[in-house]
């Protein structure tokens, strides 16, 4: 599944505002970034793609709340009961009216312990998606640019972003109280990670917190190493994104939610799009592919052997019935001709067959009950038909039953009753 990848703009959406996207097949690998209106966003190549808007470290704020207990946080629980629960803890925390911000739960917290909310200006995120909407770019996800929990490297990691007119460096970690924290380019940034003022890294084995990982986006990787004095490893806008769209959060809660059912087929979706893309599960496709060619290679050897087997079998056949018959030279059905010919060797020795008329009169006879004669009697070769017999269910079960003792197949049928040989169903 394709997926566009956008970062919404800080300010309000208008005629001429731009967004810097990423387009990519697998969400591993970008296969195109550059920025242009809503209109003219590319779509996603494949079916069932989706749209994934970013909302900038600038642009959130988060906050730590405990939540009154009982009260349900996952998907499909974002009520106004909720939302009021919100606004009353975060009053207090933030500088905005709460009834004009957008909140968004931690995706699945463990426990009844403290949960994280990220915080945003509600009319700028609904115009955006408005805006995009409107121009044919449903999202399906809202996601952060940088979201709390724990790290690749298990420690903090530091991102300087922006321009080297406006330089700001993202940290984030897994520490309880740390989050996501921005903060102005300077030395002393690094200083108070390194300090462990906002490292909530667990300590390695010698007690100490792991060091910090340092990236840059190319316009200010220069600055940043000249000001945090050490290398850093350079991190792209369209590496940022997609690191962003494979994250858990999706900030449209609320009033902003998606229904149930797309959820469902959006996760469906994403699933499978990693099944098939991510390259994590490489070598898992490659076991099902290999798996799938050996039952294919086993099933055709299967079915070879079974067809040389039925064709042995039906040589076998032909060749019993030339030689038992030689007067036959083409064999066209092998069971029919020779039952043909075996009667016409029976009629040329005078003998009678189970298909002739005593043998069946004479197993009707044997196997009717005493006292029960039949009014009417058809027959053609192969076939008996005894008319007038007026039986009870058990009689006529205990008829069909030593007649087919004495290789005969019978059923009633409009008050009479069919005699058939076995070989003559």
């Amino acid at each position: 599944m394709s997926t566009l990848i956008l970062f919404l703009p800080p300010t309000l959406p208008g005629p001429s505002t731009t967004y810097s996207y990423t387009l990519t097949a697998n969400g591993h690998v970008a296969i195109r970034h550059d920025s242009a209106p809503a209109a003219l966003l590319p779509e996603p190549t494949r079916p069932g793609g989706e749209v994934v808007a970013v909302v900038s470290a600038r642009a959130l704020s988060w906050q730590r709340v405990r939540l009154p207990p009982g009260l349900p946080t996952g998907p499909g629980h974002q009520t106004p009961r909720l939302r009021l629960a919100l606004e009353g803890l975060l009053e207090d925390r933030v500088l905005d009216d709460a009834a004009q911000l957008h909140f968004a739960v931690q995706p699945e917290p463990a426990g009844d312990g403290p949960v994280w909310v990220a915080v945003c200006d509600r009319a700028w995120l609904r115009e955006h998606l408005q805006a995009l909407e409107a121009a044919g770019r449903r999202v399906s996800r809202v996601v952060p640019e940088f979201a709390p929990g724990p790290t690749q490297s298990g420690g903090a990691e530091l991102c300087a972003l922006g321009t080297p007119e406006d330089a700001y460096l993202v940290v984030t970690g897994q520490g309880a109280e740390l989050g996501v924290t921005v903060m102005p380019l300077t030395p002393m940034a690094l200083t108070l990670v390194r300090l462990g003022a906002l490292d909530g890294g667990a300590p390695d084995t010698h007690g100490q917190p792991p060091p910090p990982v340092l990236r840059a986006e190319p316009a200010v990787a220069a600055l940043a190493e000249r000001t945090l004095g050490q290398r850093v490893a350079l991190h792209t806008a369209s590496q940022r994104a997609l690191d962003a769209a494979r994250g858990d959060w999706d900030l449209a809660q609320f009033d902003l939610a998606s229904s149930g059912r797309t959820r469902a087929l959006r996760k469906v979706g994403t699933t499978v799009s990693a099944l098939l893309n991510a390259p994590q599960w490489r070598a898992a496709r490659w076991g099902a592919a290999v798996l799938v060619a050996a039952q294919v290679v086993g099933l055709n050897a299967w079915a070879w052997q079974e067809r040389q087997s039925l064709a042995a079998k039906q040589a076998s056949v032909r060749g019993m019935l030339t030689q038992t018959f030689p007067q036959v030279k083409v064999v066209v059905d092998a069971p029919v001709q020779m039952e043909r010919e075996l009667a016409l060797l029976r009629q040329a020795a005078g003998s009678v067959s189970a298909r002739d008329l005593e043998p069946m009169l004479a197993a009707a006879g044997a196997a009717l009950p005493d006292g029960r004669l039949p009014t009417g009697i058809e027959y053609t070769p192969g076939e008996l038909r005894l008319r007038g017999l007026d039986m009870n269910p058990d009689e006529v079960a205990a008829l069909l039953a030593r007649l087919q003792a004495a290789g005969y197949q019978a059923r009633p049928e409009d008050g009479s009753l069919l005699l058939r040989t076995e070989a003559n169903p």
